[in-house]
């Protein structure tokens, strides 16, 4: 069965949508949320992840997603069996429920991970980097998530959901995941309870100590909830969005590649090849020195929690 990525829908939608907002913005005195340099910067590295992505996602579909529902889902006797001795997911709704709240559990860890491991965060910090929070901020995506991003969702094929349906959920995600980049939208009552809404995705991308770290969901708030990483907003707060070290410019070049370039300064700082590991791998303010700080030093020493 072929299913077409929602996405391929999704990306006129989102420029008609971020053209309303930037319009509304300019007309009802809320001028500062678009800078035309910074909306430039994002439109532009949203392209390349729009010429980029077909690609690697085809890849991955084919390829590696395939290759493992083949490999883990054997027909046997003309039933494809999983591996670990039930039958293979069909196409029925309980299905697609279940595949999507799979897929969201897999979008928490892959997300909590590119905040953990610097590396990850040298690509992600792309998404981040912007001190404003609007769907143009939404499509700001770094280029080199998408060549390691599969790689958390193989278990979804290998325990049996077909590649084109985690496809078509990793597509519902993304668009859930852009319309929160909304700061018009306010606190949602009992929606809060469940789901992962505007405000709580603010917290997300602001650089205020208390709010770092948090609210990884996509659909779901419940792992955050679980796993200790959800933050309401605090409206008597005020918010500052963006990352403790910004690049600094609006060439989208040095936005997607800042960060590395760090890494290999801090690489530099040390010979000891554990430190040189951690510069690399731990998360993002280690240090072997103590001259940087994490989120979570930072935080232990301010008594913030």
């Amino acid at each position: 069965m072929n299913f077409t990525n929602p996405l391929v829908y999704g990306i006129p939608c989102f420029l008609g949508l971020i053209l309303v907002e930037l319009t509304y913005s300019k007309t009802h005195n809320h001028k500062k949320l678009y800078c035309w340099k910074d909306l430039t910067s994002s439109l532009i590295m949203g392209i390349g992840s729009v010429v980029l992505s077909p690609l690697i996602k085809t890849i991955s579909a084919i390829i590696i997603f395939n290759y493992l529902y083949e490999l883990c889902n054997p027909i046997v006797d003309g039933v494809r069996m999983n591996v670990l001795g039930w039958q293979s997911f069909g196409y029925s709704w309980p299905v697609w429920i279940l595949c999507q709240f799979l897929d969201d559990f897999t979008y928490y860890w892959f997300h909590r991970q590119n905040h953990m491991i610097r590396f990850l965060w040298a690509a992600h910090i792309v998404h981040h980097s912007s001190e404003n929070f609007n769907l143009g901020t939404a499509v700001r995506n770094g280029w080199f998530t998408i060549l390691y991003k599969p790689l958390f969702y193989m278990w979804l094929p290998a325990i049996g959901f077909p590649p084109e349906m985690v496809i078509v959920c990793l597509g519902i995600e993304a668009l859930w995941q852009f319309q929160l980049h909304s700061a018009y939208i306010p606190k949602m009552g009992i929606i809060e309870k469940v789901f992962n809404t505007h405000t709580m995705h603010q917290v997300h991308h602001a650089k205020n100590l208390e709010y770092m770290d948090k609210n990884h969901g996509g659909f779901l708030n419940m792992f955050d909830k679980i796993f200790g990483t959800w933050k309401e907003l605090d409206e008597d707060i005020a918010i500052e969005y963006g990352v403790t070290k910004p690049p600094d410019s609006y060439n989208p070049l040095i936005i997607l590649t800042h960060e590395y370039k760090d890494i290999w300064n801090d690489m530099k700082k040390s010979s000891n090849p554990y430190h040189k590991f951690m510069y690399a791998f731990g998360p993002p303010g280690w240090s072997h020195d103590g001259s940087t700080l994490t989120i979570k030093q930072m935080r232990a020493k301010r008594n913030v929690i």
